[in-house]
């Protein structure tokens, strides 16, 4: 593909194009990649220069400048084109030329495809798979990309961001064109917002699921308002917007929105409505029912808990609707969904309940424990720890909602990385002395796993939090093999065999 041709693909994108000045060679040459990363530079190729919170992109120009064809340079960055072979061109932002050119080197593979984009704090990881499990069960070969892998078809890759750079964007939208894939939805971070990773897609539908403060810090977001205001820039590059109807900053999500609004919530605006919301816990099972209103009829089943999963489900429904899907499929698919270590229930007992979840900090731990004392289980077990080289506040504070709202908290390890497990808990256990919860240490995780299930009494509801889908334990640098199911199916291996003893 000729560069001129990439360039005249990007200056034709209808949501966004970059300005650009040919500072050196001839665009009228023939490209055979695109990177960002100086060591995946092909022969011929184009080499992106980002300027990262880590390192610059151009301080790898030496490297590659023999190599690559074409190199794309930001303004006010300080380089020598003079014994630069490649062609040379400059643009005020790399990040959106990435997007853009990535888009147009893959022959724009997200106008193949419909495009379903997920944003907000909480939510994204379910949703996006009850909305893939829906339109797969229809006969819609349906591709992922999320916090936990990447999908399409039976290949599953795991992930290492929730949105993935914009060259994988694009690289695994191709790919799920040429197998065959009719839709993609995806979770679309803030980062990946502020990032420009999403740049230049006009998704089919952008979806809102809830917003409260996080990810604010060094290397993310500077404030709450700064994090409001990349979450919204997915409903100026989408079609179709659906949203939370209860959510206090729905209105300012969409202040300067581009698209036609649907709403989903229990509120009587919405235009999908759940009422008539019943919990049901018996022994080893969760879940609630409710009837949905509006736009789409039915009534729901859910092996999931809490008013979160109302609102998964409902934007499941919302989505999926445009499809003009079965609503008899849609019924049983979200009966039985599930996601793997999200309120990810797992059979040990018909005495209690055993559930695995990712909460990892104090307002997603909080959040799966209110919900979980709904349910007025005999005894709410919390069983965690915290991650290593990370802030002691964090433990702290989870201490303090385990403490305050768990009958009994099993503190155990989590990734330790370069500290002592042992070190980590003790800090943890200065957040529960602030309160008058019960708490027990047993450092090996197997072994709290172990005690939490050997010690479950009838009506009980025990959750395993923070590792959620991880499969590894970090340990002074390196990732030890340890996948919390694995963990459940030995301990119970081992307590048949004792009890046989």
């Amino acid at each position: 593909m000729q560069l001129k041709d990439i360039l005249d693909i990007c200056r034709a994108n209808e949501v966004e194009h970059f300005e650009y000045t040919v500072v050196n060679g001839d665009i009228n040459t023939t490209v055979t990649g695109i990177a960002s990363d100086s060591r995946k530079v092909t022969d011929g190729g184009i080499f992106v220069c980002i300027v990262g919170s880590v390192s610059d992109g151009h301080k790898y120009i030496e490297q590659v400048k023999d190599k690559a064809a074409v190199i794309v340079v930001q303004k006010g960055s300080q380089y020598n084109t003079e014994k630069i072979p490649a062609a040379v061109i400059e643009c005020d932002n790399t990040r959106l030329a990435l997007a853009l050119m990535s888009a147009a080197f893959y022959g724009n593979p997200d106008k193949k495809l419909f495009t379903i984009g997920i944003t907000g704090t909480k939510g994204k990881t379910t949703t996006t798979y009850m909305i893939k499990n829906v339109l797969c069960a229809c006969g819609i070969k349906t591709g992922l990309i999320g916090t936990i892998e990447t999908v399409i078809g039976d290949e599953a890759v795991p992930s290492c961001n929730t949105t993935p750079e914009s060259i994988q964007i694009h690289k695994t939208f191709r790919k799920m064109v040429d197998e065959g894939c009719k839709a993609v939805v995806m979770e679309v971070s803030s980062q990946g917002l502020k990032l420009d990773r999403t740049a230049g897609i006009v998704f089919d539908i952008g979806v809102f699921t809830n917003l409260e403060p996080d990810h604010i810090g060094p290397n993310e977001h500077a404030s709450f308002e700064e994090y409001l205001e990349c979450k919204a820039k997915l409903f100026k590059q989408c079609k179709t917007g659906i949203v939370n109807a209860d959510d206090k900053h729905t209105a300012d999500i969409l202040r300067d929105s581009v698209c036609s609004v649907e709403k989903y919530g229990i509120s009587e605006d919405s235009d999908i409505k759940a009422s008539d919301i019943k919990l049901f816990h018996e022994r080893g099972k969760i879940g609630l029912t409710y009837k949905c209103s509006g736009l789409v009829n039915m009534d729901v089943e859910l092996s999931l808990p809490g008013m979160f999963s109302v609102y998964n489900s409902l934007c499941a429904i919302a989505v999926t609707r445009h499809f003009n899907v079965d609503n008899a499929i849609v019924e049983n698919v979200l009966k039985d969904v599930k996601v793997k270590g999200r309120i990810e229930l797992v059979p040990v007992s018909d005495k209690f309940t055993l559930m695995i979840d990712y909460a990892h900090n104090a307002m997603s731990l909080e959040s799966i424990l209110k919900t979980l004392k709904e349910y007025n289980p005999h005894r709410l077990v919390c069983l965690f720890g915290c991650g290593g080289n990370r802030s002691k506040e964090r433990r702290f504070e989870m201490g303090e909602v385990s403490g305050r709202l768990a009958d009994l908290t099993i503190i155990t390890s989590d990734n330790p990385r370069f500290e002592e497990p042992l070190a980590i808990m003790e800090d943890i256990k200065t957040g529960i002395n602030r309160t008058t919860g019960k708490h027990i240490d047993i450092a090996d995780r197997k072994e709290a796993i172990k005690y939490a299930i050997e010690n479950g009494e009838p009506g009980d509801i025990i959750v395993l939090a923070g590792k959620g889908h991880e499969d590894y334990q970090e340990i002074k640098g390196v990732k030890y093999p340890m996948d919390e199911r694995v963990l459940i199916s030995e301990v119970l291996k081992e307590l048949k065999e004792k009890n046989v003893r």
